[in-house]
Formats: C-alpha cells, structure tokens, sequence
C-alpha cells in the first residue's frame, strides 16, 4: 500500500519532518530524506499496529463481521 508523506525541513536544524496524510499519528524525523522515509515506515507500521489492538479491543466479545465496500468518488 501507499502512502502520502507530507515533508517540511526544519530551517534552524536541517531535519527533516514527516507525517502521514492517511495516517496522522504516524509522525517522525530524520537528518535526511532517506533516514525520514525509512523511519516513516517505521512510525505507519507502528500506527497500524496500535489501530489493530484498539480496534480488537473496541470489539472484544461482540459478534461483528467485515464486508468490503468501493466507493467511486
């Protein structure tokens, strides 16, 4: 899957700032743009598994099922 990174460098120390766009929580830095990419997929892996334990959580002991659904917008 991909994912939109939104990139600022910080003027005063040179790094670089990301946050993903589908994920907001996932926010990390680096001194370059490839150290900021790698610890991108880093802190998204970390956001999906923190949505995954929430998510059973929230639902723990309730009967639910998935159903796929497309939206053409």
């Amino acid at each position: 899957m991909e994912y939109s990174i939104i990139i600022e460098k910080n003027p005063s120390t040179g790094w670089y700032c990301g946050q993903c766009v589908q994920l907001p929580e996932a926010l990390s830095q680096g001194e370059s743009l490839d150290e900021l990419m790698k610890n991108m997929k880093e802190a998204i892996l970390l956001a999906i598994e923190c949505r995954k334990e929430n998510l059973k959580e929230l639902y723990q002991g309730r009967k639910v099922f998935r159903r796929r659904l497309t939206v053409n917008a």
